[in-house]
């Protein structure tokens, strides 16, 4: 069953803190702040793209080192701040013209959940809170920020015989 799920993927949207990253915020005493992200999910993505499916990152936060990895990855689409992620979810769905089966969301938190309700696909990274993971249609082998992202890009990927 999750297989055909995955099989039908077009987009993947991404929450950033605790998944793309393990979730720790390093803030210099100029509070500037830096992230730490695996460059085997970065290179998971990479492929990703590559093979036609789209890359959305909706997180809560604002952070201009998310803008700077989105771009170094070729991610376009990257929605800063949101609250109502399942809102955002559901509008641009709509107008991609996509189906909610089309779509998978990876997050690790309770805000992600609403979002999970609104794509055909949830995925909750290992060390998502316990509320996350009980709602998640898979749970990842890996943590965020740890190679949790690149094991989703492959899983996808074989699915549809692309990997």
């Amino acid at each position: 069953m999750l297989r055909e799920k995955a099989a039908r993927i077009k987009l993947l949207f991404l929450d950033v803190d605790g998944v793309m990253t393990d979730g720790r915020i390093i803030m210099n005493d100029r509070g500037e702040e830096t992230k730490c992200f695996d460059v085997k999910d970065g290179q998971g993505l990479k492929i990703l793209l590559s093979s036609g499916i789209e890359v959305v990152i909706i997180t809560g936060r604002n952070s201009k080192v998310v803008s700077h990895r989105a771009h170094e990855l070729g991610i376009k689409e990257v929605y800063q701040g949101v609250k109502e992620k399942n809102e955002l979810c559901r509008q641009f769905i709509k107008s991609k013209g996509l189906n909610k089966a089309d779509v998978c969301y990876m997050g690790d938190d309770l805000p992600d959940i609403a979002a999970f309700h609104e794509c055909g696909l949830s995925i909750a990274v290992s060390d998502a809170a316990g509320e996350v993971c009980a709602s998640a249609d898979l749970i990842t082998k890996k943590k965020g920020g740890r190679g949790a992202v690149r094991e989703v890009c492959e899983w996808i990927l074989t699915c549809q015989g692309k990997w």
